[in-house]
């Protein structure tokens, strides 16, 4: 967290109401407000040394090597020189710095706003013109429309792209664009303290003796742009780490791995057998001082701070601690970074994660996080821009009984050879537009009155805005992407919406401009889910046009349509299966004495005060009956390339799926199908619609019961695919955390609708909490940092929704698909190698240091070393470094193609089976084998042994030198067992390093090195004299056969078959993006000026799965007899439900 995050954090505990005053610097700056300067980094220029040295010793072997160097400092129990230790601490904890500030800088933010827009203040009042970001939250004082209108693009906040408005208090509102009525406003505002809450805002504005209330509406948010508003001004109320973007982004954590924590408690192990191994040294060296030290002190004479045994076992002790020392080895931070840090690039030069049109490759922003990239088994995904491009493209319809727009299948078969619909006749034609079916323009051509009004209710039955600035050019702006797509496409079959006031709908007609009066608007809403119409035609005939979901809109119908709806339903069964977003579209002609007595009664409804939408639904539906069916639509939204198969794949790799998104729930259903999230095969759909805990809880029991009902799971058969779970925001909000996540882990995938930011962080913390899994969060706007910072990882996609997703991630990429080669490649090798690592590192450090433990009781307890020093000081640093680097960055157990066509290799990652307490205590245990191997072999052999010259061999210095020549052979034959891809540098590291300790060992035994260096190098003539003998190489030998033979014994063994599954095929359906229509609006005038623009609504077509209709028809006979499955409940001590 930043030091700025930090102090505004402290300040806001303190503030209960903000009080400002407009154009008022020297007073709003009495309350200590931040500026708006807006950090992402972890660190600042003051605390990086201290945060990060903190940060560094919560490695325990890091807090133990400082330990070890005030250890070394006192000579009465220093065997080893200061400077051993302390060069290679300071050289870990430099080079982990370094990294770790390489790492913050990637992510720090200096902001992409000038320098002006950094040094706002509250109370400011600051011009915003169109396709501006808004830089602050801010109250709208007024804009360049009429009524202070002013549009906005949200999807930083939550998303969404469709447009949303805002509007001025009217009193501001008159200020306009006078810089001098401007700067002499000086209103004050009393209003809520800094929070998160995106849609809640309260305040008071005081002006000129005059209250008024202030409310959501009339804020301007932080990541919002401005659109279709030439220019507007605003109040700043919260500026920097207090605007509710910031406020939802959450705080900025150090992300430690698993593995990280693991080693932790390893190596805390390590230290407790380490004291125990000196604990027993030290007595056995008190009990021969005390039987046979204290006889012989003429000639091993105590020195004088050792008064008796018992001090000098107490000294012994410690001497003992810092030989030990290399158990472990500080080398094994440092070259775990090294093999972060490699294994990172090859991320960055992944040419298969590259995306060429934005020239964009993927970039890992952190190096500590790759193998964690092997064992995720959640991932929580944004939809929009993540999943989706949110582009929508009118596709297929059906129109009168007859289907139009080529099917799937054929369209592949067909793609190089089909051409696309030439719609050079029709100047005013969107150019972007394709289709492949001139079966509809021919019959649009010879005048087919069901196809003209068809595209004819299309042109008029929305609430889009068009805009002209050049002749001919139209751009429109919905609310809703389906219904541009829509009216997209009534404008290139000749029927171009060109313009709208409050009272009259302009079309031109191929080619004909022709003027509609609108008479109503009958709005969307979520329980109409259909919108109507009502125009005057030229003719002067009253007619309605509707368009809504199907399951809606065909009870509607009148009685002869019903052949025509079989038809229409059985398109829109094919539209669906393949992904579609699907709607119906119907008309009415009205009487016109009809219409004047509806009219009165709907303006009677709309002037009531009470129950005021149940009126007007009651007045809607009196009009909208007897439906004229015209036909029916299909929209593809737009998914990016390769979704469907990444998500597929990921299944098969058992990570589980959860959507986390501010959209409405018809519309994540819809792409949970078209994303292979959810799929026929599912054994039913869950949906909590409860309103307040209790019901949502009820809810959360009845199925969990369900579930475990062994008479239900009879009747249904073996339910092997698991159900499905769809929830609102508001089933977050209470006490409900463990009945959601018992119930949502019992499903195959989650989707979670109407999520704030903050509520995105809530469900991954919570799966964290009380899940020993690794979570994953990816998106692409402001609205997912939360998710991907409360996440053990968290990976940007670097889409249209700006930087901020980018800038707090860990992982970047442009393309979702990209996620299925970042887990089940790099990912899955990085959590391999390092298991593979830490394996062989331990081991071969255990193997090394247990020989002195061995030597030990040979040697009196003396502390004295088995190897010669330089051989202790290159073991780690030279002649094992290589070799396990070379494992740690090529090896491959198989290569990238069978890693994903067989997605269930990331299965033992997400259950850690490659390294585990198991397995490090496998490695202990190996180890102990193997120092008993390497030191009792030798001594056995070379024991009162001679030459053939009757020279002796059994000296010190011989077996030593016969104990690191045989455990160096021994730990290379290891690691080449354990390599499984062999490159060239494998080669060269591996037997390259065997052949570098023969060089440096004749080179420090030679000659002139011990002639001229006595007192460093003593072992003169050893290896010439030692490595000549046969019965040497032959007891080294026999040592590398008796320690690998566990090793391959253990390779020998029958290998765990897996059970391959296959996915099925999808479903889905069409469903409205948006909440409420904004008819009234439009209708009003307030919108108007030369422009105009409206959000869509689309109906939403939910086709039951058949074994949900099994247990509705069955669901009343079960329960009604069965008693109440007991519920488990969860242990947080243990992690574990109890049953």
């Amino acid at each position: 967290m930043s030091l700025v995050e930090s102090q505004s954090e402290d300040r806001q505990s303190e503030e209960q109401v903000r009080y400002l005053q407009a154009n008022g610097r020297e007073l709003n700056s009495k309350f200590g407000y931040p500026n708006n300067t807006i950090k992402t980094s972890r660190y600042s220029v003051l605390n990086f040394l201290p945060l990060n040295l903190f940060e560094q010793f919560q490695r325990l072997a890091n807090a133990y090597f400082l330990i070890l160097l005030f250890l070394q400092l006192i000579p009465q129990i220093s065997s080893l020189a200061w400077y051993t230790t302390v060069i290679p601490l300071m050289v870990v904890l430099s080079v982990t710095a370094v990294k770790d500030a390489i790492d913050d800088m990637v992510k720090w933010l200096p902001g992409p706003l000038e320098d002006k827009w950094m040094n706002i203040q509250v109370g400011d009042i600051i011009k915003l013109k169109n396709n501006q970001p808004v830089t602050a939250d801010m109250l709208l004082l007024s804009s360049s429309e009429p009524c202070g209108l002013t549009y906005i693009e949200t999807a930083e906040l939550d998303g969404e792209t469709n447009l949303k408005v805002k509007q001025a208090i009217s009193v501001t509102s008159d200020l306009e664009d006078n810089l001098g009525l401007l700067s002499a406003f000086d209103g004050k505002v009393r209003c809520e303290s800094p929070n998160n809450k995106l849609d809640k805002f309260t305040g008071i504005l005081t002006y000129k003796g005059k209250n008024y209330t202030l409310d959501h509406d009339k804020l301007l948010l932080r990541g919002c742009i401005i659109r279709n508003t030439d220019w507007c001004y605003g109040l700043v109320i919260y500026t920097g780490p207090d605007t509710k973007l910031m406020q939802n982004c959450g705080k900025s954590t150090f992300k430690r791995t698993h593995m990280d924590r693991l080693l932790n408690i390893l190596v805390l192990w390590i230290f407790l057998f380490l004291g125990s191994m000196c604990f027993i040294l030290a007595i056995g060296h008190g009990i021969w001082e005390n039987k046979k030290g204290y006889y012989f002190q003429d000639f091993l004479p105590w020195k004088e701070h050792v008064s008796s045994s018992v001090v000098s076992a107490v000294l012994i002790f410690w001497s003992y601690f810092i030989i030990l020392n290399t158990m472990v080895p500080i080398s094994l931070y440092v070259s775990v970074e090294i093999i972060r840090w490699g294994n990172s690039y090859y991320i960055n030069w992944d040419r298969k994660m590259f995306y060429a049109p934005k020239n964009t490759p993927a970039q890992a922003r952190t190096t500590t996080l790759n193998e964690e990239l092997g064992q995720v088994k959640y991932v929580f995904s944004d939809k929009t821009g993540t999943l989706t491009q949110n582009i929508m493209v009118f596709n297929k319809c059906s129109i009168n009984g007859i289907f139009y727009g080529m099917h799937t299948f054929v369209l592949a078969y067909m793609f190089q050879e089909t051409e696309k619909v030439d719609f050079s006749y029709n100047k005013l034609a969107d150019p972007k537009f394709s289709f492949y079916d001139k079966t509809l323009v021919e019959a649009v051509k010879k005048g087919d009155c069901s196809v003209h009004l068809f595209f004819l209710s299309l042109s008029l039955c929305h609430t889009v805005m068009s805009e002209e600035k050049v002749e001919g050019k139209l751009i429109y702006q919905a609310q809703s992407p389906d219904e541009g797509a829509l009216v997209t496409a009534a404008r290139n079959f000749g029927f171009v919406f060109r313009s709208r006031t409050s009272e009259m709908i302009t079309v031109v007609e191929m080619g004909e401009t022709k003027v509609y009066q609108l008479l109503a608007i009958l709005d969307f809403n979520n329980v109409r889910k259909r919108m109507s119409v009502i125009v005057r035609t030229p003719e002067d005939r009253v007619m309605l046009f509707c368009k809504g979901a199907d399951t809606i809109l065909s009870q509607l119908l009148h009685p002869s349509c019903r052949s025509l709806r079989d038809v229409t339903m059985e398109h829109l069964d094919d539209f669906a299966i393949e992904g579609l977003r699907t709607l119906m579209v119907a008309y009415r002609e009205l009487d016109n004495a009809f219409f004047q007595a509806w009219s009165k009664k709907h303006s009677v409804a709309c002037l009531s005060l009470e129950n005021r939408e149940d009126k007007m639904s009651d007045v809607y539906e009196e009009m909208e009956k007897d439906l004229m069916l015209l036909g029916a639509t299909a929209i593809e939204d737009k998914l990016q390339d390769g979704v469907p198969e990444t998500i597929t794949t990921l299944n098969k790799a058992k990570i589980k799926m959860w959507v986390l998104t501010g959209d409405k729930q018809e519309t994540a259903v819809n792409i949970a199908y078209a994303c292979n999230i959810f799929g026929d095969e599912m054994d039913g759909m869950f949906i909590v619609e409860g309103k307040n805990d209790e019901t949502v809880r009820q809810e959360l029991r009845y199925r969990w019961e369900n579930f475990h009902n062994p008479v239900l799971r009879a009747f249904l058969g073996n339910l092997k695919c698991g159900c499905v779970l769809v929830l609102q925001a508001y089933a977050l909000e209470g006490n409900l955390e463990l009945e959601l996540l018992r119930t949502a882990c019992m499903c195959k995938g989650v989707i979670c609708c109407r999520m704030t930011p903050l509520q995105k962080a809530q469900v991954v913390e919570l799966v964290k909490r009380y899940k020993k899994v690794v979570t994953l969060a990816i998106g692409d706007g402001a609205n997912d940092v939360s998710m991907i910072k409360a996440a053990h990882i968290g990976v940007g996609i670097s889409g249209q929704e700006g930087m901020q997703a980018m800038l707090n991630s860990d992982y970047t990429f442009s393309q979702f698909h990209c996620l299925r080669r970042l887990l089940l490649v790099h990912g899955r090798w990085s959590y391999n190698r390092m298991c593979k690592f830490l394996s062989y590192f331990f081991y071969k450090n255990f193997a090394f240091t247990l020989v002195h433990f061995w030597y030990a009781f040979f040697s009196g307890f003396s502390a004295q070393t088995v190897y010669d020093t330089w051989f202790i000081t290159f073991y780690n640093l030279v002649y094992t470094s290589l070799p396990v680097l070379g494992l740690s960055l090529f090896d491959q157990d198989v290569n990238e193609t069978w890693s994903l066509r067989f997605p269930e290799l990331y299965d033992p990652g997400q259950h850690n089976l490659y390294f585990n307490k198991k397995e490090f205590v496998k490695c202990l245990v190996h180890g102990i084998y193997s120092s008993l191997v390497l030191f009792f072999i030798p001594m056995g052999t070379i024991h009162n042994s001679v030459r053939s010259d009757g020279k002796e061999i059994s000296d010190y210095q011989s077996f030593s030198l016969i104990v690191q020549t045989a455990l160096l052979c021994v730990v290379t034959m290891q690691i080449a067992l354990d390599t499984t891809y062999w490159t060239m540098i494998s080669h060269i590291f591996t037997w390259g390093s065997l052949g570098f300790y023969f060089c440096i060992l004749f080179f420090l035994y030679s000659d002139g090195l011990c002639l001229m260096f006595p007192d460093v190098f003593q072992f003169l003539g050893k290896a010439m004299n030692t490595l000549n003998l046969p019965q040497m190489w032959l007891i080294i030998v026999l040592i590398v056969v008796l320690c690998i033979l566990p090793m391959i014994g253990h390779s020998l063994s029958p290998p765990t078959r897996t059970k391959l599954k296959h996915a099925s095929s999808r479903r889905s359906a069409y469903a409205f993006s948006h909440k409420q229509g904004f008819g009234a609006l439009i209708t009003s005038g307030k919108a108007m000026k030369d422009k105009v623009f409206k959000r869509n609504s689309s109906p939403f077509k939910k086709k039951s799965l058949k074994i949900s209709v099994r247990v509705a028809a069955f669901q009343e006979k079960v329960t009604s007899g069965l008693p109440s499955t007991n519920l488990p409940s969860f242990n947080p001590d243990k992690q574990r439900w109890k049953w």
